[in-house]
């Protein structure tokens, strides 16, 4: 077996756009539901990321695809896949 299939291990997240004010760059709240490990409540926590928009596609409101990506810039780990809903 000399060629090995690739895996691919990228990370992708749904989330809401929060800022669309830098160029080229939208930031995304990911909201994930957890459980409590002491008190077994059902918890949201929230992280913003910064993602790569190339086209300025995505607009504050947003439902948007990111998917985890090589460093961009100092802040900038992740990258706009599609848009999902628009906001109203």
């Amino acid at each position: 077996m000399a060629e090995e299939q690739r895996v691919n291990r990228r990370k992708v997240r749904e989330g809401t756009v929060v800022s669309d004010s830098p160029d080229k760059t939208v930031v995304v709240a990911v909201t994930e539901r957890v459980r409590h490990s002491r008190y077994a409540k059902t918890v949201q926590r929230t992280r913003k990321l910064y993602a790569h928009d190339e086209a300025n596609d995505a607009k504050k409101g947003d439902r948007v695809r990111v998917t985890e990506t090589r460093p961009l810039s100092k802040m900038k780990r992740w990258r706009v896949v599609e848009v999902l809903e628009r906001a109203k």
